[in-house]
């Protein structure tokens, strides 16, 4: 039986992150709960502080297809490489010299919203059409693809 499955950042600011993702994956953050128009109304009435209200914070795919990204508050900050990345597909269909142009105005995109490039990796046929490793505001790397 497949599964749903819940993609979970750890991060030092949930709301910036999970506001960055929405803008990088086309996702809009998750409604508040039922009968609360906001979420600071939803905190307030679940009784949590103000100073703990910016400790988790979740994206979803409006069209519902693809998984929940949750970011949750921690005290460090990122230490080592990711060992899982997302790779976002930005160029679909697209080869060559029109493929890398898609994925560099995709960076430019992303950079004015606070990622980071980190390299490019030029096409090599016949099995590498060429990616663009970035970093999220946070440091969390991720491939356009």
């Amino acid at each position: 039986m497949a599964r749903d499955i819940q993609i979970t950042f750890d991060s030092a600011d949930p709301a910036a992150t999970a506001a960055f993702w929405a803008e990088a994956l086309g996702y809009r953050l998750q409604d508040p709960p039922t009968g609360f128009e906001t979420w600071e109304q939803a905190l307030e009435a679940m009784g949590v502080p103000p100073e703990n209200r910016n400790d988790a914070s979740a994206v979803i795919d409006p069209e519902g297809s693809g998984p929940r990204l949750f970011f949750q508050k921690v005290p460090e900050g990122k230490q080592v490489k990711n060992r899982v990345h997302l790779d976002v597909r930005a160029a679909p269909g697209l080869t060559g010299a029109a493929r890398m142009a898609a994925l560099e105005d995709e960076a430019a995109r992303l950079i004015s919203h606070g990622a980071t490039r980190l390299r490019r990796h030029e096409p090599a046929p016949p099995l590498g059409a060429g990616h663009i490793v970035m970093a999220d505001p946070e440091g969390n790397e991720f491939c356009l693809d």
